[in-house]
């Protein structure tokens, strides 16, 4: 009997999950097809009925973080697209920018995650990181320019400061350095975004 749609959904789903925090741990090249079906309980042989490459998958991995583990990472944060204003700005800053975001190492964003892998990987993957950097800047855009275009160099600065910092903060193997970084990120980002509300 053949498996139904929300079988088939399910499935892809706890591939694609699977595949992200395996890449997030390990990047790109160190995790394989059959690690990330053995951690989704699956064999290897239904990876191609759902992927038709590793490419594929770590493309859907990426785009995955916007509305799951992003999803939820916001709303945690407190932030609401739906409420756009500079208290949603600084709220996605102190979020992103946290101590816990930091050391979430399986739910991290891909941008903090896995940007040299990213660059090195093929167009559909850096369009799938793209979708999650734009998603950013548009949620600054909307916390501090109400319909201003002139807040998009700071909505870009900011997502720059933001993932930059983290970047940083997370490849140094000095720990109160990494989060003196973390730190003073986050206080510049806050401050950036306080005196684009004024001025709006």
């Amino acid at each position: 009997m053949p498996y139904s749609a929300a079988h088939k959904r399910e499935t892809r789903a706890k591939i694609v999950e699977a595949a992200r925090i395996l890449f997030n741990r390990h990047g790109f090249d160190d995790v394989t097809i059959d690690m990330i079906m053995r951690d989704a309980g699956l064999t290897r042989g239904g990876f191609y009925n759902h992927f038709d490459s590793k490419e594929a998958l770590y493309a859907a991995a990426v785009s995955s973080f916007l509305m799951g583990r992003g999803a939820q990472w916001r709303g945690d944060a407190g932030v609401d697209p739906a409420k756009p204003g500079p208290d949603m700005a600084e709220r996605m800053i102190s979020g992103y920018l946290s101590p816990d975001h930091l050391g979430d190492l399986d739910g991290q964003c891909p941008m903090i995650a896995l940007p040299s892998d990213i660059a090195r990987t093929n167009p559909q993957v850096r369009e799938a990181y793209q979708l999650l950097l734009t998603s950013m800047v548009g949620l600054f855009e909307n916390g501090l320019s109400k319909g201003s275009d002139s807040m998009r160099e700071t909505a870009l600065s900011l997502a720059a400061l933001c993932v930059g910092g983290m970047v940083l903060a997370r490849t140094l193997p000095d720990s109160e350095l990494a989060e003196e970084i973390r730190a003073a990120a986050h206080r510049t980002a806050v401050a950036m975004a306080r005196s684009a509300s004024e001025l709006a």
